[in-house]
């Protein structure tokens, strides 16, 4: 039996991977990864044989009992196994399932953590998720489809909300949190394909979220984070090199 290795790839750059992770992709006999890593992350393990297996939301994809199985095979067939994930492998990558599938088999296993895409969009807008005498909390979350739970209500707490898979659903979420209580001014950022050479940004208010403002401007084939709150103001408008008045759906690209 091999040992695998649950790396996070961080929130796409190849140089963003923690130096343990490169490490660890650079002695790999296989890496089965994520539809999310970047191709040039795959250069650190020239060596190693790629197996895609990511999950893309909206998207046929691998079913996650069959990555549960592949990854146990390659544990059978090479010594060291990366199972590369996107971001940090402990938040939102089934990562859970995936060690409880090792456990069963009698695999070793360990986890190398990443940067989540969260950390990276704030560095890309140049704002802090925590600000003081303005955010004090943060919550990571994904989409409630649900008309009114307690979750919303809790998210609504929270001063800086990052929601990660997000896009097709952005209006939907900013009604939710707009019908929950936060103010329609509520500054906005969004991030696209954090990180790479595709980023962009874009800003607007939580009422121009729920008008579906944004949509037309999201690219369906890039991953996207939507960050909520007022530590996102005025910094995050000039980062993003553009201005979104509220209530409208004028989008000014600066020049």
């Amino acid at each position: 039996m091999g040992k695998v290795y649950l790396v996070g790839a961080g929130p796409g750059a190849a140089d963003l991977i923690t130096v343990r992770g490169a490490r660890l992709l650079a002695t790999a006999g296989i890496v089965l990864h994520d539809a999310l890593v970047e191709p040039e992350m795959l250069e650190h393990a020239p060596q190693a044989r790629k197996v895609a297996v990511g999950k893309r939301c909206g998207q046929r994809s691998t079913a996650q009992q069959f990555i549960n199985r592949q990854i146990v095979d390659a544990a059978r067939r090479h010594a060291v196994v990366v199972r590369l994930k996107g971001g940090d492998p402990m938040l939102f990558g089934r990562a859970d399932e995936e060690m409880r599938a090792l456990e069963a088999a009698g695999i070793d296993y360990e986890v190398v953590p990443g940067i989540t895409a969260a950390l990276a969009g704030a560095a890309s807008l140049q704002r802090s998720l925590t600000l003081r005498g303005v955010a004090r909390s943060v919550a990571l979350a994904t989409h409630s489809r649900a008309a009114d739970t307690e979750a919303i209500r809790e998210q609504v707490k929270a001063d800086s909300l990052v929601f990660y898979m997000g896009r097709d659903s952005a209006p939907e979420i900013a009604q939710q949190l707009l019908d929950a209580g936060r103010p329609g001014t509520t500054p906005v950022a969004l991030v696209e394909a954090c990180s790479t050479p595709r980023e962009r940004t874009l800003t607007l208010t939580l009422a121009a979220l729920a008008a579906g403002e944004a949509q037309t401007w999201l690219d369906p084939s890039q991953p996207s984070l939507l960050m909520i709150g007022e530590a996102f103001a005025e910094r995050a408008q000039a980062a993003a090199g553009m201005t979104v008045q509220a209530g409208t759906a004028a989008l000014q690209q600066a020049a």
